[in-house]
């Protein structure tokens, strides 16, 4: 399997519509690093688009 194979195939196989952008992971960044996160302590975060079903 190519590169561009895996990279087509993963999504779908993963369950989610589309690759993140970079943009999306910035915008957490600047939150945690931000007044409104300052109460925030051992939180595990995770983007991935709805992969891991979670609550």
């Amino acid at each position: 399997m190519t590169v561009e194979e895996a990279t087509a195939k993963f999504p779908r196989e993963a369950g989610i519509a589309r690759y993140g952008e970079p943009e999306e992971i910035a915008e957490l960044m600047a939150f945690l690093v931000s007044p409104g996160a300052r109460w925030m302590t051992g939180s595990a975060l995770r983007m991935d688009g709805g992969e891991v079903k979670s609550i």
